[in-house]
């Protein structure tokens, strides 16, 4: 009953983390007139405010000192700290320049660029299913950019930012709000430096808006913390091939915000596209769930064996008449 509880509990955390990512699109416009630059260095700021006081109410400061003595980690830390600014930097500012439905792809194809690099960093060997998966993607990319009249570079850039992000995350293995932290650290003095240069140039918009506009750009830090709160505790309680399912939870809401709310244009060929990334993705998610069916299979016909494997292999043979 408790495992059941707790599946369901993750789940309720899963959809609501990837359901804000879902939404946020109707977040940022609100921070108009500031730009994307000044809202992505308010976030990184604000977000540091939030994770700092959470690590202090959680009294987890002790991988502070091994990460400082692991040079190599720092520097892998220092890149994912670049490659997230260029990636929440290109959101903002695709979102804020109605391109919503185009800032939606970079997310959908976001796995195919994963398996991509599977293949190219690590070595990894891709089954049938995922070489198709990747052909249709290339192709989804390729109608794209004929129907947009050039490549889909806002969509190609969130996901391989953002890909290669998690490829990194992987490498370093640290806690989501200790990486967080350790990102926000990097990031905070250049973001906190270019909101004092903008002040000093009287081009802030942070209190020559009114107090609404002001609270609102300290919010980002919450924009940005509740989420990712909410998606480690899913993360530790529902199988991951179930919360990689839930990640298209976010693209799917942001597209339809994108042509139901901000009534951005999708002629056909641009629905063939999103038409044969969705088969894409079709494939990825059989293929994943074919996989995690036969593993469970193989592990519950281990657990049924109660014999040891010289011993179930021989009462497996079949019978032989006497010499």
């Amino acid at each position: 009953m408790k495992a059941e509880n707790d599946q369901r509990a993750g789940l309720l955390y899963g959809f609501g983390a990837y359901g804000m990512w879902g939404l946020v699109p109707l977040f940022w416009p609100l921070l108009q007139p500031s730009g994307a630059i000044e809202i992505l260095a308010h976030r990184m700021v604000w977000s540091l405010a939030v994770v700092g006081a959470a690590l202090l109410a959680l009294r987890r400061w002790a991988w502070m000192g091994e990460l400082l003595r692991r040079p190599r980690k720092l520097a892998l830390l220092v890149a994912a700290a670049a490659l997230i600014t260029v990636n929440w930097g290109v959101y903002i500012w695709s979102v804020n320049n109605g391109a919503v439905v185009e800032a939606s792809l970079g997310y959908f194809i976001n796995p195919l660029v994963t398996i991509a690099l599977g293949v190219l960093v690590l070595g990894e060997r891709l089954r049938r299913s995922q070489w198709a998966a990747v052909g249709i993607g290339l192709s989804a990319v390729l109608v794209l950019a004929v129907g947009y009249g050039r490549p889909p570079w806002i969509s190609l850039v969130l996901a391989s930012s953002f890909a290669t992000y998690g490829l990194i995350k992987k490498k370093l293995g640290m806690g989501g709000l200790e990486s967080l932290t350790a990102e926000t650290v990097v990031l905070f003095l250049p973001a906190l430096g270019y909101l004092l240069w903008l002040g000093a140039r009287g081009q802030s918009t942070f209190t020559a808006q009114g107090p609404g506009h002001t609270a609102l750009l300290a919010s980002t830090g919450l924009v940005t913390a509740i989420p990712l709160v909410c998606f480690g505790a899913a993360a530790i309680r529902v199988p991951l091939s179930t919360l990689g399912l839930l990640q298209y939870t976010a693209p799917v809401f942001q597209f339809s915000l994108g042509v139901l709310y901000f009534h951005e244009a999708m002629p056909p060929v641009r629905w063939a596209g999103f038409s044969l990334v969705w088969a894409a993705l079709s494939v990825l998610t059989w293929d994943a769930l074919r996989s995690a069916h036969r593993a469970r299979a193989g592990r519950l016909e281990g657990a049924l064996d109660p014999l040891p494997a010289p011993l179930a292999a021989s009462a497996q043979a079949p019978a032989r008449e006497p010499a």
